[in-house]
């Protein structure tokens, strides 16, 4: 499996051959999974685009060594930021798992493979990512797809129980658990609609015990602090690429309500243009869950995205012109 060297770490990835001009998709997994679960995506969308998917830092094949602990990650390191919304936009630059230090991670992957045109896919945290990224890098990537993904509101009650939820399913990983009899068939019906092939179900199980532990509960938490949920809005509001969000009617962990929320902070959303499309029958993993009808929808925002015959403006110059 082809890696390449990110802020040290060696991040696994799997890009397809290129077929056009078209800018290439690009596939970030949410949390305590990794690329593998883009692969029926792909499958369908790989004959018209080129794709790419890697394991995020900590995650997958993207193994976090104990010498990569020690070295901090620069989330501001060529970021064309404004200096009056730097300190807002990264006020916790220290932070290796801050959703705005995946985004960074990503461009510089994109750099390294020497991508210049991207459409970003993101699932759950990896959709956050993917906005994050789109405003550090508006020249490289063109738009963005959600898919289970929203937020911006911070409840402080829920954010609690989530947190303490996630903690407590981190405690306990040894690394047998793969091989306990019929334990992938809970993975399975976790946060779906209908339970998924056992074969996820143990691919989910698999990824759940070999997420790094620093990378797995940092990237929760920091995630879901309050300044993290308040600036995701303020990210999404600056975009002038197109972002649409798919969503899942039964989806339990993103709401619909939470979706609308930060989808309502785009300019085409204020602009009378709808930018989300919910998907029937579908639970928290709709790339597993409604393949087909996820991957047509896809086609078809990419199909009717206008051509992009001049560079977009950075994100200094959205911030000065509305200063």
């Amino acid at each position: 499996m082809p890696s390449v060297s990110i802020q040290g770490v060696q991040h696994s990835y799997e890009l397809t051959n290129a077929v056009n001009a078209e800018p290439v998709l690009v596939f970030v997994h949410g949390w305590l999974l990794g690329r593998r679960y883009w692969d029926p995506l792909i499958e369908h969308l790989s004959p018209s685009h080129q794709c790419l998917a890697y394991d995020l830092r900590g995650f997958g094949e993207s193994r976090l060594e104990e010498t990569d602990l020690s070295s901090p990650v620069d989330t501001t390191t060529a970021l064309d930021l404004h200096p009056a919304i730097a300190s807002s936009l990264l006020e916790d630059n220290q932070s290796r798992y801050a959703p705005a230090a995946y985004a960074q991670d990503l461009v510089l992957l994109l750099k390294e493979l020497n991508i210049s045109k991207a459409w970003l896919v993101g699932h759950s945290l990896g959709g956050s990512i993917s906005l994050w990224a789109a405003a550090l890098a508006p020249q490289i990537v063109e738009g963005v797809i959600c898919l289970n993904s929203g937020g911006g509101i911070y409840v402080k009650e829920a954010f609690d129980r989530f947190r303490a939820a996630g903690e407590t399913m981190l405690r306990f990983r040894p690394s047998w658990l793969p091989h306990v009899p019929l334990l992938d068939l809970a993975f399975g019906h976790m946060m779906v609609n209908q339970a998924l092939a056992r074969t996820w179900g143990k691919q989910r199980l698999i990824d759940f015990v070999a997420a790094h532990p620093e990378a797995a509960l940092r990237s929760l938490l920091d995630s879901t602090v309050p300044d993290q949920v308040h600036l995701l809005p303020q990210v999404v509001s600056l975009l002038q690429q197109p972002v649409t969000f798919i969503a899942g009617l039964q989806d339990p962990v993103m709401e619909l309500k939470y979706v609308y929320h930060l989808a309502s902070f785009h300019k085409d959303f204020q602009d009378g243009q709808p930018n989300v499309i919910e998907i029937p029958n579908c639970g928290h993993m709709g790339m597993l869950e409604q393949t087909d009808a996820i991957a047509q929808e896809i086609q078809q925002i990419l199909d009717n995205s206008p051509t992009k015959n001049q560079s977009l403006p950075s994100l200094n110059e959205v911030v000065l012109s509305n200063e």
